[in-house]
This record gives C-alpha cells, sequence and structure tokens, in this order.
C-alpha cells in the first residue's frame, strides 16, 4: 500500500498507533489537570467531568489551526525534514515517540504533574542534537538545531508557569477584597456539590481549560503524526498539494522584490549569508514553479526541493523581518510578513493549513489526522485522572483547595494557554495550572502553606524532563540511525 514494501507498511501503522498513544497518554496525563478542581470540589461527577473535558479538548483540537503545531516540527533541523531516505526518517520518528511516551508513563505512574510539552520539545531536541553527532551531517554541533526556535518555546515554556503564578495570587486577592459572600473561601463539603453560583463557575473555568489545552497541547500530536507522514509518505506530505500554485508564485514574487531592495552594507556577516541562502532558494523556487505545474502532479523529488525552498526562505525571511539592520519601510516588512508567514488566522480555524503565505506550503495537515489525533485526545482524558487529580487537589498545598482557589487557578491557565495559542508558543498545562494553584496556596497563607515534598518532585519533574528526554532520544536516533544504514 501506497508503494511500500510490507516491512515499511507495518512501521508506518506501528508508528501511526504510537503517535495516537502519545496524545491518548497526554489526554489522562496532562487534561487531569483541567477536571482536577471540578471533581475535588464535587461540582461534577468524574464521569461526567471528563467526558465533558474530553469533548471539549476535542472541539479545541479542531478549530485551532496547526500553527503550535508547526512551531514544534521548527525546532528538528531543516535537513532532517527533507530527508527523502525513508529509512533515516523513520529512526527519527521512532526515536521521538518512544522517549516521549516512555517518560509521559513513567511521570504519570508517579503521579507527578510532568509536562507533555516539555516531554515533546526535549525529544525534537535530542533528535537534533543526535543528528549533529553523525558522521554524515552538514551541521555538526550545537548549530545543526533552529535554535530560534528553541529559545522562542523554550521562554514560552519558562515564563508561563512563573506567570501562572504571580496572576493566580493576585487574582485571589482582588476576589478576597471585592467577594462579599465568603461561601466561595470554604474548603468542599464532603460529596455535596458547591451552591449553583460557584459550581457554574468552576464548569466554565474547567471548560476553557480543557478547550484551550485541545487547541495548544492537541497539536502536538498532529506534529508527530505529521512527522511520520512525511518520513514515510513524503511523495503524499512532502508540501500540500491542496495549494494554488498561483498563490506560491504571487508570494515568491513578492519575497523576490522586497528582499532585492535590502542594502548589505548593514547587515552582519551571518545576515549576509541568511539572506544570500534566501535568494538562492527563492531563485531555485521559481525555477521549479515557472510552468502552471499541478502540485499533486510533481515528483517526490521535486516536492522535496519545493519544501526545502519553502522552509529556508521563511526562516531567514523571519529572521531578516525582525533585524534592525534591515532598512525597508514598514509597507514592504508588512507585505513580506504576510508573503511568508501569512495572515493571522481567525480565533476558529477549521481549515487544516496554518497559513496563507509561503508557509502555507510546509504547514499544514491533513483533516483526517485532526481527526484522529483530536479523538485520541479526547478518548485518553476519560481514562486515566484519578493519580495527578489527588496530586493537584490534596498534595501542592497543606490546605485543601477552596471553590475560589480552583476557580482562579483555572481561569488563570485558561488565559496563559489561549494566549499562547493565539502566538503559536506551545506551553504547558500541567506546569501552568500547578503553578497557578501554588499560587493560590501562597495567597492563602504564605509560601508555608505549600507541601514541601509534592513541590519539589512537581520541579523535579520540570527539571529533570528536559535533559533525560534529551539523551534518550538522541541515544535511540543514532541506535536506529546505525540499525537503519
Amino acid at each position: 500500500m501506497f508503494g511500500l514494501d510490507p516491512t515499511l507498511f507495518f512501521l508506518l501503522c506501528f508508528c501511526l498507533i504510537a503517535a495516537c498513544a502519545f496524545e491518548f497518554v497526554n489526554g489522562f496525563h496532562d487534561t487531569a489537570n483541567a477536571v482536577a478542581t471540578v471533581i475535588y470540589t464535587h461540582s461534577l461527577r468524574p464521569t461526567q467531568a471528563v467526558v465533558w473535558s474530553g469533548i471539549m479538548n476535542f472541539l479545541g483540537l479542531l478549530t485551532g489551526g496547526v500553527g503550535v503545531t508547526m512551531s514544534i516540527i521548527g525546532l528538528l533541523p531543516t535537513e532532517l525534514l527533507v530527508d527523502t531516505n525513508v529509512y533515516h526518517s523513520m529512526a527519527m520518528a521512532l526515536a521521538l515517540l518512544i522517549s516521549a511516551i516512555l517518560w509521559n508513563l513513567g511521570t504519570w505512574y508517579f503521579g507527578i504533574p510532568a509536562s507533555s510539552s516539555h516531554t515533546l520539545i526535549g525529544s525534537i531536541i535530542g533528535i537534533g542534537l543526535g543528528h549533529a553527532l553523525l558522521p554524515e551531517a552538514s551541521n555538526k554541533g550545537v548549530s545543526a538545531l533552529n535554535w530560534d526556535k528553541v529559545i522562542d518555546i523554550g521562554q514560552a515554556l519558562l515564563l508561563s508557569p512563573l506567570f501562572g503564578f504571580a496572576l493566580a495570587i493576585i487574582l485571589m486577592y482582588i476576589l478576597k477584597k471585592t467577594i462579599t459572600n465568603k461561601e466561595i473561601f470554604k474548603e468542599p463539603k464532603k460529596k455535596s456539590p458547591p451552591p449553583l453560583w460557584i459550581r457554574s463557575l468552576l464548569i466554565a473555568t474547567c471548560t476553557l481549560v480543557s478547550f484551550f489545552h485541545g487547541r495548544n497541547d492537541g497539536q502536538k500530536g498532529i506534529g508527530l503524526v505529521m512527522v511520520i507522514l512525511i518520513a514515510f509518505l513524503p511523495g503524499y506530505f512532502a508540501i500540500n498539494t491542496s495549494l494554488d500554485m498561483q498563490m506560491i508564485k504571487s508570494s515568491l514574487a513578492t519575497v523576490q522584490t522586497i528582499t532585492a531592495k535590502i542594502d548589505t552594507i548593514p547587515l552582519s556577516e551571518k545576515e549576509r549569508d541568511g539572506l544570500a541562502q534566501l535568494k538562492k532558494s527563492s531563485a531555485d523556487l521559481a525555477i521549479i514553479t515557472v510552468q502552471d505545474l499541478n502540485p499533486a502532479t510533481l515528483s517526490t523529488d521535486q516536492k522535496f526541493a519545493i519544501r526545502k525552498a519553502a522552509l529556508t526562505i521563511n526562516k531567514f525571511s523571519k529572521k531578516l523581518i525582525e533585524s534592525e539592520s534591515v532598512a525597508l519601510s514598514e509597507k514592504d516588512k508588512s507585505l513580506w510578513k504576510k508573503a511568508t508567514a501569512g495572515s493571522k488566522a481567525p480565533f476558529f480555524t477549521f481549515g487544516a493549513s496554518s497559513s496563507t503565505g509561503m508557509a502555507g506550503v510546509t504547514d499544514f495537515a491533513p483533516n483526517w489526522v485532526m481527526w484522529m489525533v483530536a479523538l485520541s485526545l479526547g478518548l485518553g482524558t476519560m481514562i486515566g485522572w484519578k493519580r495527578i487529580v489527588v496530586t493537584i487537589g490534596e498534595k501542592i498545598g497543606k490546605d485543601h483547595l477552596t471553590y475560589a482557589q480552583g476557580a482562579s487557578a483555572e481561569l488563570i491557565a485558561s488565559l496563559t494557554i489561549g494566549l499562547a495559542t493565539a502566538y503559536k508558543w506551545p506551553v504547558s498545562t500541567t506546569h501552568v495550572l500547578s503553578s497557578g494553584i501554588a499560587g493560590t496556596m501562597v495567597a492563602q497563607r504564605g509560601i508555608k502553606n505549600l507541601q514541601g515534598g509534592t513541590v519539589k518532585s512537581i520541579v523535579l519533574a520540570w527539571v529533570l524532563t528536559l535533559p533525560v528526554t534529551i539523551l534518550l532520544s538522541a541515544l535511540l536516533f543514532i541506535l536506529f540511525r546505525s540499525l537503519a544504514g
């Protein structure tokens, strides 16, 4: 099937199932954070909570586009994303999947709210570093990675929990000063639901967190599936074959016209090199697209050539647009950005492409992939939630979680994740919500109100996730590449 021999077809099926398994685990590992407060406060029964959360995760993913997906994939070196050797790409996909799933399952088993985002990003960085150590790699050492992307995403992952912690303290302070009904600051009564208005508030915040978790975390599964499909079936998935070639030509013409205006004298040596690579890739793409070609009938080599050119153009365009050394009018920069990254996606994005510009050549996912991942995430949400719920509800603070604390933490988490998704930043629902809970506990009775053992475990998982997954995926990648030849 698809022109693959039986062994490769089996491995393709295995990798797709493993990617769904990752998202399934993400569902009951990360999404348990969203339902912890409504279950713990008896606002919803466990079955009701996880089913409702699963549905909202499902809807969030389907309407969130693929912007975060492509930010994740963009961490990989371009050389790996255009490797036509199926076995090399297979080694990458297997190393990525196995390392991510192993760490997620391990932390879930011990009830530690670790981050699937950190896990996946660490695995991807490990792939890049493992590739750099190979004798045939053109880029050696740390330069093999897309460090601009790594830094952007690293900042988002680092700052979002701190943001959640601080805002949760502020919100609790505001609530104490403005709400006269003290019922909201009381501990949940055993097996008794809270008053209707409190219950409605908690259900609303749970809904928001679940929805935005689907829009952000859920896209990581899409990224995994696309890496697999490009690896095994490049002839079908190397580029978005549903694109209008005239749109590509028009965007390319805009890029060439504007880049020709750039004065190279003020540029640094690195920027000049980037501009030269951009112009070369633009020329290569112009040669390929000079004819009125049908994307669906292009050869695999042509598709990879288009993919490589588009990735290079967009990579260096972003750097040059943001550079203070590039003397262009704001109008030219705006047109350039629109021609490459495209217009900002609407809040509800039902299409499978994240861009109307040249980024749309590579930044896409078929609708069936989005449905498959959404179902995996939604079903996973309904299983295995207990361990994380207990940690969130009882083990972060010395006091039991109150209604106000649960609502505050989830409201801050939903806002943080929603904003991050709008800027295509992958953030950790786990860390944002856990830090929000910690912030509400501090607001209640100070830092002494935190349980040191649990906080240390969460911080330790936070600190160890990246180095462990980087090392594990790098070793697995090198092993699989040596076996693949």
